[in-house]
């Protein structure tokens, strides 16, 4: 897993060519999104919410902060499969599965896309 592995210097490269939002309360960093634009998509990814702060919106908030900071045409995101909470919230902010992709551990990685203007 990425956020486990990655080098400084890998991190450092990967905050530089992507775009970021993020949230807090009182002061205190509560969630996380970055997402890059390639061409008409925007590719969001890395996610993260403090776990006692899920549910709290915190997530649709970074997401429309990422499609409006965006001039793309679509939008697409992958989680697992066990990540049902994740899948949740991506379908009821407008997401529609696209793929799932197995893996070898007997997961899928889920993507799903939306359009984000015409």
């Amino acid at each position: 897993m990425p956020p486990l592995t990655q080098t400084l210097e890998q991190l450092k490269s990967e905050i530089s060519e992507n775009d970021g939002w993020v949230a807090r309360t009182d002061g205190r960093l509560v969630g996380a999104v970055r997402a890059v634009q390639d061409g008409d998509l925007l590719l969001i990814g890395r996610i993260a919410i403090a776990p006692d702060m899920q549910g709290e919106g915190i997530g649709r908030a970074l997401l429309q902060a990422a499609e409006d900071g965006s001039t793309a045409r679509e939008a697409e995101l992958f989680t697992g499969s066990l990540s049902e909470a994740n899948i949740r919230l991506y379908e009821s902010r407008g997401y529609v599965q696209t793929q799932r992709v197995p893996q070898d551990d007997g997961t899928e990685q889920v993507f799903l896309r939306k359009q984000l203007r015409a």
